[in-house]
């Protein structure tokens, strides 16, 4: 039930200057965005803004906010908008309220968070959807792990997947990487240089007249001995250890999935301990079927929406189809896999009632365990350009995560990879 929060005081519209400070408009209520509708945003859609998170200018795009004396949307001229990006775990569940100032500008692929400022304190519009210490910023510590890195480099001098991950670990501080050195919980394995999908929002690779990729993708394929040697210590000796092969620094591992099959057995003629999982868009069933016999544990499927043609519009997959992505996690249910769908989550599509019910038959028909709410991090104004999105309203995550567990109360809602060879109870009911 919600809390009465009717006559509460919403938070301040904040703004920046041509200089990067950040400043609140006294008289202006922070509105918000779903899809391509504004809103005045319920309290108990906001939250403070949690440590860790971080806050963003929007160049080319002017703030809106609800004036609390004419009771009228408003922009406020010759400034720039302010978003948040909140930590691992937290869903945002509206975007900032803007509008477009230069169309030419494009933002990079981050997850813009609805902003505002009260009581001396910023509040973002946000929901906890996974508490998991493994994912706290505090848990990484550069000064412990530059030795460790050195290390492990001396050790390994030849293996061209050791060098990657430094570099992932050190220049991009990816959480997954550094925890490779670390031999602990989730170890990235990337694999592929190339993709049969063309994803607008692709973080590691972009064309010339596009947003810049968040970092270089891979541009070799391992070998098996040197996936090996970086696997096989970790998952021998990490605590809730996995191993996922499927990075944000390169294309899809399906690509890959002979070297992957080779790897997957080579490691478990040494240990059955730990998760062996793989990221992917799950394009070709074959493949994943050859995953599932050489022993892989966990498959975890990208998706911006159960909507073909939403789908379609954002991935522009080549050589393959929704259908074939459907049929990939009966392949992977059929063998006992535990499948979450990796949900690219959108407020003002990924919650529309009809959007919804798409979701509903796809859990049904495929039988999936996890949602992985995941924020799609790109330019909102690119987003609903590309996918054609219309004007229909949205019921809310919130609403649309008690419609998903009403009608199918196994699913389970989260935010990470999860060890799949020990219980895990989930943080996060509907």
């Amino acid at each position: 039930m919600r809390s009465n929060t009717k006559n509460r005081k919403r938070p301040f519209l904040v703004y920046t200057d041509t200089d990067g400070n950040i400043y609140d408009a006294p008289d202006i209520e922070m509105a918000v965005r779903s899809g391509n509708r504004c809103l005045r945003p319920a309290f108990d859609d906001l939250i403070p803004l949690p440590e860790g998170s971080r806050l963003f200018t929007m160049p080319g795009r002017i703030p809106l906010g609800w004036d609390m004396n004419t009771g009228e949307f408003v922009t406020v001229e010759g400034c720039t908008a302010v978003a948040a990006f909140p930590p691992p775990g937290f869903t945002r569940l509206f975007l900032p309220a803007t509008e477009s100032e230069d169309s030419d500008v494009l933002l990079p692929l981050w997850a813009y968070t609805a902003v505002g400022w009260l009581d001396d304190q910023f509040w973002i519009a946000a929901k906890l959807i996974d508490e998991n210490i493994f994912w706290d910023p505090g848990s990484f510590d550069d000064r412990v792990l530059v030795p460790a890195i050195e290390q492990i480099l001396n050790e390994f001098p030849n293996n061209r997947l050791w060098k990657h991950l430094s570099r992932c670990a050190m220049d991009y501080h990816c959480f997954a990487a550094k925890n490779a050195f670390y031999r602990r919980w989730e170890c990235p394995i990337p694999t592929s240089p190339g993709c049969n999908s063309r994803c607008i929002g692709c973080l590691s690779q972009q064309p010339d007249d596009s947003f810049e990729a968040s970092h270089e993708r891979i541009t070799f394929v391992p070998t098996p001995k040197e996936i090996i040697e970086v696997a096989l210590p970790h998952i021998e000796k990490a605590e809730d250890a996995i191993i996922s092969f499927g990075q944000g620094c390169e294309g899809d591992p399906i690509l890959q999935a002979e070297v992957i099959s080779e790897s997957v057995r080579g490691i478990r003629k040494h240990t059955d301990r730990g998760t062996l999982n793989v990221n992917t868009n799950a394009s070709c069933p074959k493949d994943i079927e050859m995953l599932c016999k050489a022993g892989l544990d966990s498959l975890r499927v990208s998706i911006n929406s159960a909507t073909e043609e939403f789908y379609n519009r954002y991935y522009r997959p080549a050589n393959y189809g929704f259908s074939d992505v459907v049929q990939s996690i009966k392949v992977a249910k059929s063998y006992g896999l535990f499948v979450s769908v990796n949900l690219l989550m959108f407020p003002g599509l990924s919650d529309l009632l009809s959007e919804t019910d798409t979701l509903i038959q796809f859990i049904q028909e495929t039988q999936i365990d996890l949602i992985q709410m995941r924020n799609l991090c790109i330019d909102p104004d690119v987003y609903v350009r590309a996918i054609q999105l219309g004007e229909e309203a949205s019921m809310g995550i919130p609403s649309w995560m008690q419609r998903i567990h009403t009608a199918h109360p196994h699913i389970q809602f989260g935010y990470f990879n999860r060890p799949c060879r020990r219980s895990y109870s989930s943080s996060t009911s509907a």
